[in-house]
């Protein structure tokens, strides 16, 4: 089985390198960007199996990165887990709109569970295609 790799667009340092160990540790491969810009210019190129994206980002925000993907036709199918401090119900309800798959606040979600989420999604994922 092919490994799967993950997108992880974070500009804060210590999360980026602490969700990216977990992630590897798990099994994954992955790729960083540390602002919105630095994510479309790797998705004009890559085509990860899952992008987990911030929200309040540098240059490009989360949403305006996925208003893009969404737009590109090579890129419109990736499944995106917003991971995000926004927590107003108008934010999730955008981010759900805008085709994300699910919607983590980071203060209400422990890494573990989100690493566990994001492999399951993916091996889910894998499943339902080989049926």
């Amino acid at each position: 089985m092919p490994i799967k790799k993950v997108l992880l667009v974070e500009d804060d340092p210590f999360l980026s390198q602490l969700l990216g160990t977990r992630l590897q540790r798990a099994g994954l491969e992955v790729d960083k960007a540390m602002d919105g810009e630095e994510a479309m210019n790797y998705l004009k190129n890559n085509k990860p199996d899952l992008v987990l994206l911030d929200l309040i980002l540098p240059k490009k925000s989360g949403f305006q990165v996925l208003e893009e993907m969404r737009a590109d036709p090579l890129v419109k199918d990736a499944p995106v887990i917003i991971i995000s401090n926004l927590s107003q119900d108008s934010d999730v309800a955008k981010g759900k709109e805008l085709g994300a798959v699910e919607y983590y606040v980071k203060a209400r979600t422990s890494i573990d569970d989100l690493v566990s989420r994001i492999v399951s999604l993916l091996l889910d994922g894998l499943n339902k295609r080989a049926v």
